[in-house]
């Protein structure tokens, strides 16, 4: 498939949302500009729909009992389904309610992002990357015989990275404390895990990556051997003290 005359590539769009910054990065085929407004007006209706900071959203609703989940749109049962099962997976390490209230923010960002590769795919992307705050889904390749390559930030020294994810059709993604501060919570012990700056996992579908990356900052210093014994993700882990792990998958910086 080739793109339309009149397009030119590569596609790049960014657009400031859920209080972060997202990009959408579209190599050949190109798509039509109609599908990247079709994404940002997704992320914007994902945000509007699940933010726990906005009071008239759905879940903030839902978590004041104002709305019943029946009530709610067919995509917030979808999360909740998946946050409940994402929770009995992760032996509850991964919670819609670590905190003693309704937020599914660890899963909802991944999700979204995974649901905008698929908008784009449907339109006719091969090659494609979106990217929510350093949460990463990608699509085929970044070139023609060229893997996409994604850099791991160092949490205790911006702008440097740890290392680098090479792969093709992967999904990235990060849980941590630089942009958001000591923000999760570890569910079984109500504290905030102070071992850990942060955890990188890389696997095929970014709703679970990003999720499972959530619940592996949850338990601490148990983290590295729990990615260690995920055979479908590779993952690195910064303590606090600058100490890193990282499987032999990735490619220290």
């Amino acid at each position: 498939m080739s793109a339309p005359t009149d397009i030119r590539l590569p596609q790049r769009v960014v657009e400031r949302c859920m209080g972060t910054v997202f990009s959408v990065d579209v190599r050949a085929p190109g798509v039509d500009r109609r599908a990247l407004t079709e994404v940002l007006r997704w992320l914007h209706w994902v945000d509007e729909t699940f933010s726990t900071y906005l009071p008239g959203s759905q879940v903030s609703r839902l978590a004041r009992g104002e709305l019943s989940p029946g009530e709610c749109a067919p995509e917030v049962r979808e999360v909740l389904d998946r946050c409940a099962e994402l929770e009995r997976i992760t032996d509850g390490y991964f919670s819609a309610f670590a905190d003693g209230r309704l937020d599914p923010s660890g899963l909802v960002k991944g999700w979204a992002i995974e649901r905008a590769s698929g908008m784009l795919a449907e339109r006719g992307s091969l090659n494609h990357c979106v990217n929510g705050g350093g949460d990463v889904q990608c699509a085929g390749e970044s070139q023609p015989g060229r893997p996409w390559r994604i850099g791991l930030a160092d949490p205790l020294r911006p702008g440097m990275l740890v290392g680098v994810a090479v792969g093709t059709d992967m999904a990235v993604a990060t849980s941590g404390t630089a942009e958001r501060g000591a923000h999760i919570v570890d569910p079984h012990s109500g504290a905030r895990p102070a071992e850990l700056a942060s955890v990188c996992l890389v696997g095929r579908n970014l709703a679970t990556v990003d999720a499972f990356a959530t619940a592996a900052f949850a338990m601490g210093a148990a983290a590295p051997d729990w990615i260690a014994g995920r055979s479908a993700m590779s993952g690195g882990v910064v303590f606090a003290d600058g100490s890193i792990w990282m499987s032999a998958e990735l490619t220290p910086a």
